[in-house]
């Protein structure tokens, strides 16, 4: 009986997500509307759907997953919120208003779009490579998100890997096909909405069922003796490296070609600061809550086989089916938020910045808009055939591919932030930045972090998003000052910094 109340609330639910996609599809009059929604996002709107966009179903599975290795992932857990609320900040700080008035000035209406404008790229090279990454690592970072979507069904249902995989993949494709970005905002404003009361209700209803404070204290004194302020090594110091990569988390918000596009379609560059202060308020409740589940799911359930399925396991055991239903209703929420903003990036880098740009530059709005909608699909089955295998063979590149949903997010994320990351923040903040630095300093922080990640032990053991960073930022140094801007580049910079 509870698992047809669960189906029932799923049904309604994921409905009104295809209704909203349906209800906009024939307010996507052209590819500007399409990939971004004609710059008229509200505050609430921008910041609901950029954090959901953000912390995806790895919100709700991976991280509590990694808090619930106690102590020693309880520590990494903290330190990497620490690292993305930071990195949340600063993005919205420095990056959303420069981004949002460079982009409004160029006419740009993707990353690698405002890349080749910004450095006047008539041959398209900077947007062609840029693409290309776009398409790598959101292979990934979706295939991550369709692996969630499958432990939810296979959790809660019971259905084997694979049917419960394409039957995730269905449902985030059909309104992401249909609506596209605007879609894509209003259902991830929903579905952050329902992320943050999940996160709220469970863990109270957790701590009661621990005996309340008394049962809390209890684990406190023991959690004194045991818990690690800081990461230790081997040989009981500080291990530095795992440190530096918790907090290397934050690097990657600069270069996430999902959540960017959220500050390039606010509509009012007033409403950026009170967006700001909405998307703090909740990622740092959020994230908080998010380990807390961990903890308390480690007390409470202390066998679990996969530590990222214990908030599916809190919210089973503790709530009432049709509580429970709901609570469920929002890891699916969580997956379908970024799931969706990766396929729609992936699709507008196939369309705008590959089929347009290279090889077919006089393509109509309406010939790039279905490109946009079938690239929507062929994404999702190439990214959900990256994760179907259930046993693959220890060792192989595919064990990699078939790992945990916060390895797998880790590499996308590691990727933008390496590729893109520097890129942006030299083209939003420094003058002398050429074409040339710009295109090498992608390449290079893209093809070191994938370097990193198929590399183990000693200091390939660092979060990869930290050499692929600092390496890309060293390279477009060094090769910005070895070319030359032409006058008409700068200019357009000494425009967008004097709307700034």
């Amino acid at each position: 009986m509870d698992k047809i109340i669960y189906i029932i609330i799923l049904a309604i639910y994921l409905g009104a997500m295809i209704a909203i996609g349906a209800l906009l599809f024939k307010r996507n009059r052209n590819v500007s509307d399409y990939i971004l929604g004609g710059r008229n996002l509200n505050k609430w709107v921008a910041a609901m759907s950029a954090q959901a966009s953000d912390m995806s179903g790895w919100l709700l599975l991976g991280l509590p997953g990694l808090a619930y290795v106690l102590y020693a992932g309880t520590t990494e857990a903290i330190w990497t919120a620490i690292g993305l609320a930071i990195g949340t900040y600063l993005n919205w700080l420095i990056v959303a208003k420069r981004l949002r008035n460079f982009t409004s000035l160029t006419d740009s209406i993707t990353l690698p779009d405002f890349f080749a404008r910004r450095y006047d790229d008539k041959k398209g090279i900077i947007k062609a490579i840029s693409a290309v990454f776009i398409l790598i690592f959101f292979l990934f970072y979706t295939a991550s998100m369709l692996s969630a979507g499958a432990k939810l069904f296979h959790s809660v249902f019971g259905l084997d890997y694979v049917p419960a995989l394409v039957i995730g993949t269905l449902i985030i494709v059909s309104y992401t096909f249909l609506g596209g970005f605007l879609a894509v905002c209003w259902t991830d404003t929903i579905q952050g909405i329902l992320m943050f009361l999940a996160l709220i209700v469970a863990p109270v209803v957790a701590f009661i069922k621990l005996g309340g404070t008394d049962g809390i204290a209890n684990i406190t004194a023991t959690i004194q003796t045991e818990f690690l302020l800081f990461p230790k090594n081997a040989s009981g110091g500080i291990n530095i490296l795992l440190l530096i990569s918790a907090l290397g988390w934050g690097l990657g918000y600069f270069g996430q070609p999902h959540i960017l596009p959220r500050f390039m379609a606010i509509k009012d560059p007033k409403q950026i600061k009170p967006a700001r202060i909405i998307a703090m308020v909740w990622v740092i409740i959020t994230l908080t809550m998010a380990i807390v589940v961990g903890v308390l799911g480690a007390y409470l359930y202390p066998n679990l086989g996969d530590g990222e399925t214990v908030f599916i396991k809190m919210v089973e055991d503790l709530f009432p089916a049709v509580i429970t239903g709901i609570l469920l209703t929002a890891i699916l929420a969580a997956i379908m938020s970024t799931a969706d903003s990766q396929l729609l990036v992936t699709s507008s880098a196939v369309s705008s910045d590959l089929y347009k740009g290279f090889i077919k530059k006089n393509a109509s709005e309406r010939s790039v808009l279905w490109i946009s909608r079938i690239t929507v699909i062929a994404v999702s089955v190439i990214a959900a055939l990256l994760v179907c295998v259930e046993n693959p063979t220890e060792g192989t590149i595919m064990f990699k591919i078939n790992e945990s949903v916060f390895k797998l997010v880790s590499f996308a994320w590691a990727g933008f932030g390496a590729s893109f990351g520097p890129c942006v923040l030299f083209s939003l903040f420094w003058r002398r930045t050429t074409k040339w630095g710009a295109l090498w300093g992608i390449v290079s922080g893209g093809v070191t972090a994938l370097v990193w990640w198929l590399l183990d032990g000693g200091i390939f053991d660092i979060y990869e998003i930290v050499p692929g960073f600092i390496i890309s930022t060293v390279v477009i140094v060094v090769v910005s000052l070895l070319t030359k801007n032409p006058e008409n580049v700068t200019k357009k910079f000494d425009e967008a910094r004097a709307m700034n």
